[in-house]
């Protein structure tokens, strides 16, 4: 794998260079060499990032992770990556996306994870003319990350939804 490593408000040292190549160089099993693997490091106040992003035909695989300590981060987001690819390997070799960039043992390797989905609660409620305004303190009034509601002006079904930073996000059906 090719490895492209940056920073942003950190110096990237040769330690960090060699655990990236350390944890994240164990998927290289899963992937052909001429494979890029972006890396960024970031630091804010408090908080140590890491984010990897694989691009592959047709779909991205990414993961992140926060920590106080830029080594702990490492260890959980290449442990992240794995999962995801176990977990949809099946996915892209059905839908023939992506395989080129496999390393053809991992393809031909037989692991299968239960991958179904299982509903396991249904809830039913009546949907309210409001504005989305009205929908998000309804959202904060619930304690949830996100409302569904019918708009009073279209009278579609539309979702509002908690965004980082404290602010919201608004879902309407495109025809």
């Amino acid at each position: 794998m090719r490895y492209i490593i940056s920073g942003k408000n950190i110096d990237v040292t040769e330690g960090l260079k060699t655990a990236v190549y350390e944890k994240i160089g164990k998927l290289e099993r899963y992937f052909t060499p001429d494979t890029e693997v972006h890396v960024t490091f970031s630091v804010e106040k408090e908080r140590q990032k890491i984010e990897v992003t694989i691009p592959v035909k047709g779909n991205i695989i990414r993961a992140e992770q926060v920590s106080n300590d830029m080594y702990v981060s490492i260890d959980l987001v290449e442990e992240i990556i794995e999962r995801q690819l176990r977990k949809y390997k099946n996915k892209l070799l059905d839908y023939k996306q992506a395989a080129a960039n496999f390393n053809k043992a991992f393809i031909e390797d037989e692991y299968h994870e239960d991958d179904s989905i299982k509903i396991v609660k249904t809830k039913k409620f009546a949907i309210k003319p409001m504005d989305a305004e009205e929908a998000c303190v309804q959202m904060e009034l619930l304690g949830h990350n996100f409302f569904v509601f019918r708009n009073a002006q279209t009278d579609e079904v539309n979702v509002v939804y908690k965004r980082k930073g404290n602010t919201y996000g608004l879902i309407e059906p495109e025809y």
